[in-house]
């Protein structure tokens, strides 16, 4: 089915549902354009954290995005009033399959009729939670990395989707100082997540298996690599809550996937790091302010 492309976008509101640690910096790309952005969630802590955020870190980004005018950025903490005219609509919440089928059920009903709706899953592709929305064809993946630091954004359509959609969000994704990235068809890990995965999951085997430390790892793949940090690092900024849920996915759907790694990641959740949003994961050397 085709669906109607939204109008008077630069007049509507952008919303964004889940204000942890990539609903919020979501939320601060979407600010660069002028206009109001909503920030989404039912614990009012986390939505003044998400709100904060944003305030403070923009001045700093929008040097680099041209043309750009800070947005009124607002904490709602009810559903409706947040997405209530808003033309572009973006899912950040835990990545359970039934809380994604649960909320876009919800934004379908309540948002307006001609709002794209986005989620920031990493793992679920769209076609996975639509089946309680009536409009499938304006549901879409936006996967977004680590904002403003790396700023690509994979879009990825289901088969339900109207391909106008996602021609729209590519063009105007590079207003916001985006770089937007097409998956040509559905893959459960879209296009870098597959390869970091394979990375990822390697790196925690090895000191699941006693071979190495999380910090030799780093130390290691910065040399060889080039980069500035390595996958434990990376893992802990994600939080290590996340990278369990996602590889839990990846075993339930493909077969063969080592359950040394879960296991490792199980062991640091129960004593209560799940890395830098908790000031300690892998490393212990993080302010929980940050």
């Amino acid at each position: 089915m085709t669906f109607p492309t939204p109008t008077d976008i630069q007049s509507r509101p952008i919303a964004v549902i889940g204000s942890g640690t990539l609903g919020r910096r979501i939320a601060l790309m979407m600010s660069t354009q002028g206009g109001e952005v909503r920030l989404y969630d039912q614990a009012q802590h986390s939505l003044e954290e998400g709100v904060r955020f944003v305030e403070e870190t923009l001045p700093m980004i929008l040097p680099s995005i041209p043309n750009s005018r800070a947005a009124q950025v607002t904490g709602i903490g009810e559903l409706a009033a947040a997405v209530d005219g808003a033309w572009l609509v973006f899912e950040s919440v835990p990545e359970r399959l039934d809380l994604k089928i649960e909320i876009f059920g919800m934004l379908d009903s309540v948002s307006s009729s001609d709002a794209i709706l986005a989620s920031n899953s990493s793992s679920f592709p769209a076609s996975q939670f639509i089946s309680r929305v009536e409009k499938p064809e304006r549901i879409l993946n936006t996967h977004f990395y680590w904002p403003p630091v790396v700023r690509a954004v994979e879009l990825m359509a289901s088969s339900r989707t109207d391909p106008k959609i996602t021609d729209l969000l590519m063009e105007r994704f590079e207003v916001y100082g985006l770089i937007p990235f097409r998956a040509r068809k559905e893959s459960v890990g879209f296009i870098f997540n597959r390869i970091w995965a394979a990375i990822k999951r390697e790196s925690l085997s090895v000191v699941a298996e006693g071979v190495s430390d999380p910090a030799d790892v780093d130390r290691l793949f910065t040399l060889v690599m080039g980069g500035p940090i390595g996958p434990f690092r990376i893992m802990d900024a994600v939080g290590l809550d996340v990278v369990l849920d996602i590889e839990e996915h990846y075993a339930s759907i493909r077969s063969g996937i080592p359950g040394g790694p879960r296991e490792l990641l199980k062991s640091y959740l129960a004593r209560g790091w799940a890395g830098r949003k908790t000031g300690r994961g892998f490393y212990n050397d993080y302010n929980t302010k940050d």
